[in-house]
């Protein structure tokens, strides 16, 4: 039944402030403001589709059609790119049209978590069975090469990861994560031996050596712990952080906008900024926890997994605890494709709460029993 007052206010009270502080770290070290305008854009247009989509009933993503049209759909997009696909920082990732790029492997993220909702709503009393288990990983396994190939190697691994997330959401016995560890290994041995590209063999090496070649591989995370720990305590100011503003920080407004934001508001700005995004991922997961089917939980899940595994992977390379992937940081980060998939799954799960109701029993039988 349709519920007018089901609006979010924590969730849209801990979004506001980190897109505002992103556009304000963008601002203050852009002389032209050209990044925080066009962002500024981006916002808008993606808060009016979250809006759009909150109003759309969309119990009918539960259908095994869409799940079917949304993998085609990704495939084909990502499959665009051998032909069609633009070059930017050694990868082919984007589709170009005019004055607007598109980046499918976002899209194909989205499209994931919708897939493997579905196929584990109908099957997580049986995720103990390998079969499903196999099958859902060949969805993602297929989205994971596709874009790995470009090369993409951080959208790669946050496809990976997602999957992983959401089935052990599902409840995946120990033995099959101990499978899925030595698998995983193995899997890494071989894309270092055939698939990797020279540049991003020489990125794992200089996280694991950090102070191996800072003059050329190792300077974007040596850059980027040097703002980070820069900021101490308070920061130094908006608009006063020196590496952002001398330029020693490369790409300040997209990858690494968390060591800009932290050089400028210190550890202080840090704390706050992770309690938002704590508070975001608290509320999806409230969210979650009140679907009326097991599609709603387990889309929920996966939306929470998309949120926590941008966060980490992105601050992680930040701060040189992992290696640097050029994954962006949710709803600071410059771009507009990724903003508007944040904004979308928002906006579809607000949507299920606006219109949560206790699930009719043929509703539930038909999660197990096959497709409706």
């Amino acid at each position: 039944m349709h519920r007018s007052w089901s609006l979010d206010w924590w969730l849209i009270g801990a979004v506001v402030p980190i897109l505002a502080v992103g556009l304000a770290t963008m601002y203050s070290f852009t002389y032209d403001n050209s990044f925080a305008e066009h962002q500024f854009i981006w916002i808008m247009v993606s808060a009016a589709v979250c809006a759009s989509v909150s109003f759309v009933d969309v119990r009918f993503l539960r259908l095994t059609s869409i799940s079917v049209a949304l993998f085609a759909v990704s495939v084909a997009l990502l499959g665009s790119l051998f032909a069609l696909g633009k070059v930017s920082h050694g990868a082919a990732s984007w589709l170009s049209f005019g004055a607007f790029s598109l980046q499918p492997s976002d899209l194909a993220k989205v499209a994931l978590v919708v897939i493997l909702a579905k196929y584990f709503s109908r099957r997580h009393i049986e995720i103990n069975n390998l079969r499903h288990i196999l099958v859902s990983g060949a969805y993602a396994f297929i989205f994971f090469i596709l874009v790995l190939v470009h090369p993409d190697l951080g959208s790669a691994l946050i496809i990976a990861l997602i999957w992983l997330g959401m089935i052990m959401v599902s409840g995946i016995s120990k033995k099959h994560i101990l499978a899925l560890i030595a698998l995983g290994l193995l899997g890494f041995a071989l894309l270092w031996g055939i698939v990797l590209k020279p540049y991003q063999k020489d990125r794992i090496k200089s996280f694991i050596d950090p102070g191996a070649d800072i003059q050329t591989v190792g300077y974007n995370a040596y850059q980027s712990t040097v703002a980070v720990g820069s900021g101490e305590l308070v920061g130094k100011g908006l608009g006063y952080g020196t590496q952002s503003r001398l330029k020693y920080l490369p790409e300040y407004q997209t990858d690494f906008i968390f060591a800009a934001f932290a050089e400028e508001w210190g550890f202080v700005g840090i704390a706050i900024l992770f309690a938002l995004y704590g508070v975001i991922v608290w509320r999806i997961i409230v969210t979650a926890s009140r679907g009326a089917t097991n599609f709603e939980i387990l889309f929920g899940a996966g939306v929470a997994v998309y949120f926590i595994v941008h966060i980490g992977i992105n601050v992680g390379m930040n701060m040189h605890l992992l290696p640097v992937t050029g994954t962006p940081l949710p709803f600071m980060s410059y771009g507009g494709t990724h903003i508007m998939s944040e904004f979308l799954l928002l906006g579809v799960l607000l949507a299920q709460r606006r219109f949560a109701r206790p699930a009719h029993k043929d509703e539930v039988k038909n999660e197990f029993v096959g497709p409706r």
